[in-house]
């Protein structure tokens, strides 16, 4: 039986080897996002060869200040792919990590921006990720634009989204249109639905075809060496979805 995080994971790697977008060289991951690391350890694992720097690893991790290094690496443009999701995401691929309601966010309080901006235009391609898809994470207009999904002419900016991807389908970006365009549904999902649980208008195609499964090659992958290399920084997340423990 295939998972819904090994779905997920799938989805991002064919995203991040996407031969028509620019190379990436050196891919960051943020804290707390096992699933768009276990993409990235798929690529690895596949061949490709890619530079993984996670955030938060316990060892061998390059990032001795932590959020310092990043954001100087992304600054010099030397981080070629980074993920973001947001409490709120509209069609103009805006994110809100703020919260909802009047300023500073009333209502209910997400976990805040801090560098999410930065990443957002300092990095060539970035992934928007979030596993929940309904009304109310992707909204016709996000409450607060803690990073904007594009600039206006003359500001200056490396990329923006590349894609969108939830746990009912996969959005391309163009950033030229500020707009999104559904690429495939999940098993179980098709236009219907997808419209009905997405607040912002977007495009999609007369046939709308499903996200491919994981091959078996890349269920393996999954399962055996990318767990192998997750099982320190992502315990938790490495028994519920592949059912594998740290040795004691």
């Amino acid at each position: 039986m295939i998972k819904a995080e090994e779905r997920l994971a799938a989805s991002l790697a064919r995203l991040i080897l996407d031969p028509g977008a620019p190379p990436a060289r050196h891919i960051a991951v943020g804290a707390a996002s096992p699933i768009p690391a276990a993409a990235c350890w798929l690529v690895r694992k596949s061949g490709h060869d890619v530079r993984l720097s996670l955030l938060h690893k316990r060892s061998g991790n390059p990032f001795t200040e932590g959020s310092r290094e990043l954001f100087d690496l992304t600054g010099q443009g030397r981080i070629d792919l980074f993920f973001l999701g947001g409490g709120q995401i509209d069609g103009q691929a805006n994110i809100n990590l703020i919260g909802t309601g009047d300023w500073p966010g009333t209502g209910v309080r997400f976990p805040g921006s801090f560098g999410s901006a930065f990443m957002y235009m300092m990095t060539p391609r970035t992934i928007l990720f979030r596993e929940e898809h309904s009304p109310r994470v992707l909204v016709p207009h996000v409450e607060h634009v803690s990073a904007p999904g594009v600039s206006a002419p003359g500001v200056f900016r490396r990329g923006t989204a590349q894609a969108l991807v939830t746990g009912k389908g996969v959005f391309r970006f163009d950033a030229a249109r500020a707009r999104f365009t559904l690429e495939s549904a999940a098993p179980g999902e098709d236009a219907h639905s997808l419209r009905a649980a997405t607040g912002f208008d977007y495009d999609e195609p007369a046939n709308l075809p499903q996200t491919p499964d994981p091959t078996p090659k890349e269920l393996a992958l999954l399962r055996g060496p990318v767990c192998d290399e997750m099982l320190e920084t992502y315990p938790d997340f490495c028994a519920r979805v592949f059912e594998r423990k740290q040795a004691a």
